[in-house]
């Protein structure tokens, strides 16, 4: 039986905050995608080792970069220069009794599946892949392989939180709106790299959206603004209808108003100087670099008004990595009390060098109102409970019911 502290939240409640700061990168953004690549080639991996030595082996792969390329756009298309080049590093176990695991073939078609499936102006062919995945450490491959439940591989700290606040469902709900298949149809020139910034000052939202325009449909400047307009009204729409919605649900009493910034940095008279172009919807394609880590936490999203953990777990083992573990078991397990026992709550756990999953050094909950004795102690059997079964997490990411950005 694991020690629980359930304990009142002596902090503002987030929607009572005068500022509250959400931020996405999206689906093409370079981080997005490092993070992306990185925990495809993971699972892949992963489905290797239990098909051919009927177990998951040690690896850590998620010291994945993209490098940028250099295009020239232009209106009606224009061309790339220099190619995207995805950078593998990190550790995972290449040989076993003997038989070369093909780490490289597992690394690349991990790459050019997710792009094939998520990028659509982008030939995952002509990407340059570089390949400088080692080995493991021994000690951390020893821990893994230890008796029948294998070590925590390091000392390290998770938070969750339940339920996110109509900011942080906003900025989550429009950005897998614009990289929609529906959205997508309707505004083909609509690229994938698209990153939001929320910011609530007190009953003011105020929404920045970058987002890349596919420059193949666009013929002229008077052509990008029009195009630029029609995404504004759909979103403005789009933005207001949800926000509404979302109030309406948490009971929010003071309405607020709700301003949106598409593109800011587009001029008019400038040419192609002043617009957003690019080559294959990606600002990768001319410069801007990715690494894992530097993007969304496992709930999607960039959430400085709240206890955050710097955790990357793209591409992280999903059998003994603690950080990536405890990650997403503090929000599958927050949402889970907060719909099993309707308390808003935030969870903080850390867990030590060696030590089983689940038995967490420390655990504490956090809600925004006191509960009595015997409720706490349900609370606490169920945490309890939940824990004794965290094993579980790893057939489920590589199951893909659990993402990581």
């Amino acid at each position: 039986m694991n020690f629980v502290a359930v304990e009142k939240n002596s902090a503002k409640n987030i929607e009572k905050q005068a500022i509250e700061i959400v931020e996405r990168k999206g689906l093409g953004h370079p981080d997005y995608m490092a993070d992306s690549i990185a925990e495809n080639f993971s699972v892949n991996l992963s489905k290797y080792y239990i098909e051919h030595f009927q177990k998951i082996l040690h690896h850590n792969v998620d010291k994945l970069e993209i490098i940028g390329g250099e295009t020239q756009p232009s209106f009606n298309g224009g061309r790339i220069i220099k190619p995207i080049t995805v950078l593998f590093s990190g550790r995972a176990t290449g040989v076993v009794d003997g038989k070369t695991v093909p780490l490289r073939e597992i690394a690349e078609n991990s790459a050019k599946q997710w792009i094939k499936n998520n990028i659509r102006f982008l030939d995952s062919d002509k990407i340059r892949y570089l390949f400088e995945t080692n080995n493991g450490s021994v000690n951390l491959i020893d821990a893994f392989q230890r008796g029948g439940k294998p070590g925590s591989n390091d000392t390290s700290f998770a938070v969750g939180y339940y339920p996110f606040s109509v900011l942080e469902n906003i900025v989550l709900k429009t950005e897998n709106y614009l990289n929609s298949k529906e959205f997508k149809d309707r505004f083909q020139f609509s690229g994938e790299d698209i990153k939001i910034m929320g910011v609530r000052i007190k009953n003011k939202i105020k929404i920045t959206i970058a987002m890349a325009i596919v420059d193949r449909f666009v013929s002229s400047e008077k052509d990008y603004f029009l195009k630029k307009n029609e995404i504004f009204l759909d979103l403005n729409k789009y933005i207001i209808n949800l926000n509404e919605r979302m109030e309406n649900e948490n009971k929010i009493e003071r309405k607020r108003n709700v301003e949106i910034s598409l593109n800011n940095m587009d001029k008019k008279g400038r040419g192609i100087n002043g617009c957003y172009l690019t080559v294959t919807g990606l600002s990768a394609e001319s410069g801007d670099d990715g690494a894992v880590g530097r993007g969304n936490r496992v709930n999607g999203l960039i959430t400085p008004n709240r206890a955050m953990t710097l955790e990357a777990a793209a591409g992280k083992n999903p059998v003994n990595h603690i950080g990536k573990i405890y990650s997403l078991f503090s929000f599958d397990i927050s949402k889970k009390i907060y719909e099993k026992f309707s308390l808003n709550n935030q969870i903080k756990m850390v867990g030590r060098i060696g030590n089983d999953l689940s038995k967490p050094l420390a655990f504490s909950l956090l809600t925004e109102e006191r509960i009595d004795s015997s409720k706490k102690r349900d609370i606490v059997n169920f945490i309890n409970e939940e824990l004794s079964k965290i094993s579980n997490i790893t057939e489920k990411i590589v199951e893909g019911k659990f993402t990581v950005c």
